[in-house]
């Protein structure tokens, strides 16, 4: 649960101001943030009820020929192969530089045979850090679409570095060292990377440093540093916070192997998936479980076997989640399965997902008497995985908030597929860990807010919080998508999801919503998507999938609208709209953009809403304001140095009752700090 790995949120520091969204190679997430939080949480009864879906999830099916296809470990890799053997093509293409290489990291194929290839590149023999893509191509061959992290060109990086690899080791080190690090030494000495993830591509260092942070959660510190100046540009964390008588569970079926007369929780028919014991130790891959009974624990966390058991399980149940729902043959598609460690520390109170030893990691929890190894923390931390192997969102900012809700996501659709009766269905995080020592869950889906630190919706500057709370405008968008708004009972839970616009949402239940979240995942996501971006790849994949005037793509867009990100269609009123480009000079004076409004009677409402889209790589930089006819300034967003995240999408409300709706009205918009451009891309009036 990204929450729980070794990406605590609370672990991460945020780099220096121009360097706040990068695209992380390498992930360990969290389940938890470092510091959890005791907010006015209570808890619903377990007791649970069959789950009725909302009506509108009767409506539609789904395009076969979209549907990602099932594919076994060996057509993938005649995929992989054929992608390797035509990259060179593909890049000439794409009208890549001479100096531009791909490297093809995942493929996915649709019902009706397209293909969609993630590539990573390099340049002069540098791995580019926020260069990946997606090429879409359809079964003739042909390229259909493709999906860049970023959108600057790779060309004219001067590839001599002004300042020394030990210096950018230095740096690392002391950045480590705030994290909790004692280490001397880098574990993987400076790289020189092309840096691309921020605005144009710059020469820089790559360092990583390892040990251990405060709260005993390996550490695996990735520092880069321009390399003509010396400055940080960024840094992320890589750790992503037989018969099984289980804690959580009850009494399971697990998948072991035998030799002889000994038995070990191997499950050979899940990629030879293994459960080892790390006995209270932080290092190593442990020992695996062993016996000669085939029966493992008692379902109390005094017995080892226990947590073995439910690791296990959890393992398992998210392995048939992926490859019977989605096609998906274990975390990185090619039928190779990964290993569980439990008993991690002493009172270690997380778990987590490593890309580095391609395991999950599973504490005790306080007093060692609550394992962190529920159906939902181990599907969330195996999730963890699988966004490393596709999207691979960068576990900081907002892409950091998606990366961890895809967890949660996926975690509640295994938590449901699973049908356990011991641990049933439900839209709550970690409710059986009792991580807070109060009986409530860690989150809430319907509500994000309930946990006293999540956000329900989208604003200006969340990429700059924790990502375990900046998730719950995913996590709660995934809910109105599934559910719908409103008071409801499912399994035994009441939830109450509320909409930042105050509009219902109708559901069209999780099945559908799932399988839009996992293709968007595997085919539009990058290491830069934000939340902006994240509703553009859902709204298009739920056009692939049900068609764009399809009721399954009405609420994807009124889903994202309940949690500010971008309006509803139509929005129910009236819209003037101007997406006419216009540029913001650096640091300089202010521009506006015009509307005219005519037709209308009286003054503009209580409630205009104002739908800004601003293409800008550092929004922090402006100050945006609504200018009525009779030139009345109405302030929308003001200049923040701690706002560090890209672009501004967002509907704004404003109370013009003052003013006489028709007319000429102003966006008008000024950057009022150095170094970062962009533009107006669009923006407009609704009157209801």
């Amino acid at each position: 649960m990204r929450s729980t790995s070794h990406r605590s949120a609370s672990r991460r520091s945020i780099s220096s101001r121009r360097g706040a969204a990068a695209g992380a190679l390498t992930a360990v997430a969290a389940l938890i943030a470092v510091a959890v939080q005791t907010g006015p949480a209570t808890a619903d009864d377990p007791a649970r009820t069959p789950s009725t879906a909302p009506a509108a999830a009767k409506i539609g099916k789904a395009d076969p020929g979209s549907v990602p296809a099932k594919l076994s470990p060996a057509q993938r890799a005649a995929l992989l192969k054929d992608a390797n053997a035509t990259k060179a093509d593909t890049a000439k293409d794409l009208g890549l530089g001479a100096k531009e290489k791909l490297v093809v990291r995942d493929v996915t194929k649709d019902g009706d045979g397209t293909t969609h290839t993630r590539y990573e590149r390099t340049y002069d023999g540098m791995p580019v850090l926020g260069g990946d893509l997606v090429v879409d191509e359809a079964k003739s061959g042909k390229t259909e679409g493709v999906t860049k992290a970023s959108k600057a060109q790779l060309k004219g990086v001067d590839t001599t570095a002004d300042v020394k690899a030990s210096a950018a080791e230095k740096q690392a080190l002391g950045a480590a060292k705030a994290e909790g690090s004692k280490k001397t030494d880098a574990d993987r000495a400076p790289r020189k990377v092309v840096w691309m993830a921020k605005g144009e591509p710059t020469l820089a260092y790559e360092t990583v440093v390892g040990g251990l942070q405060h709260d005993g959660t390996p550490n695996e510190l990735h520092v880069i540093t321009d390399a003509a100046t010396g400055k940080k540009l960024f840094q992320w964390q890589g750790i992503e916070n037989g018969t099984g008588n289980t804690q959580y569970s009850g009494q399971v079926t697990l998948g072991t192997a035998q030799s002889g007369s000994n038995y070990t929780l191997t499950d050979t028919t899940r990629g030879s998936h293994r459960t080892n014991n790390l006995n209270r130790g932080t290092s190593g891959t442990g020992t695996l479980f062993s016996g000669a009974d085939d029966v493992w624990g008692n379902g109390q966390a005094s017995n080892l076997e226990t947590a073995g058991a439910d690791a296990h399980y959890g393992a398992a149940l998210t392995w048939d989640y992926y490859k019977n729902v989605h096609g998906r043959s274990g975390i990185r598609g090619d039928g190779v399965g990964a290993y569980s460690r439990v008993h991690y520390g002493n009172n270690y109170v997380n778990a987590f997902w490593s890309d580095s030893c391609f395991c999950m990691t599973y504490g005790d929890g306080a007093g060692n008497a609550k394992p962190l190894t529920s159906i939902d923390v181990a599907a969330h931390e195996m999730t963890h995985g699988v966004t490393a192997a596709t999207g691979n969102m960068t576990y900081s900012g907002e892409s950091g908030g998606l990366n961890e809700a895809t967890s949660d996501i996926f975690a509640a659709a295994v938590e449901f597929n699973a049908n356990n009766a011991q641990d049933v269905g439900d839209y709550l995080v970690g409710e059986k860990i009792d991580i807070r020592g109060d009986g409530t869950p860690l989150r809430y889906m319907d509500k994000p807010s309930k946990d006293g630190s999540s956000k329900d919706s989208w604003y200006s500057g969340i990429g700059n919080i924790d990502v375990h709370y900046s998730s719950g405008v995913a996590n709660h968008f995934y809910y109105l998508l599934s559910e719908g708004s409103g008071a409801k009972v499912i399994n035994g839970v009441s939830y109450n999801s509320p909409t930042s616009d105050g509009l219902p949402v109708a559901g069209i239940g999780r099945d559908k919503a799932s399988l839009i979240w996992f293709k968007a995942l595997t085919t539009k996501f990058t290491t830069t998507t934000n939340y902006a971006a994240a509703r553009t790849g859902t709204l298009a994949v739920a056009g692939e999938l049900y068609g764009t005037t399809s009721a399954e793509y009405k609420a994807v867009a009124d889903a994202w609208a309940g949690v500010n990100v971008g309006s509803r269609p139509g929005g129910g009123g009236t819209d003037f709209e101007n997406t006419t480009d216009v540029a913001i000079p650096d640091n300089g004076a202010a521009v506006t953009s015009s509307v005219n409004v005519t037709g209308r009677t009286g003054n503009a409402p209580s409630a205009l809403k104002v739908g800004v889209d601003i293409v800008h790589t550092w929004r922090g930089d402006l100050v945006v304001d609504l200018v009525a006819p009779d030139g009345t300034n109405y302030r929308l967003k003001n200049s923040s140095s701690s706002d560090s995240a890209d672009n501004i999408v967002a509907t704004y409300t404003v109370d013009a009752s003052s003013e006489v709706a028709n007319g000429t009205w102003k966006l008008k918009v000024q950057d009022v700090a150095a170094q970062d451009v962009g533009r107006i891309n669009s923006w407009k009036l609704t009157f209801p």
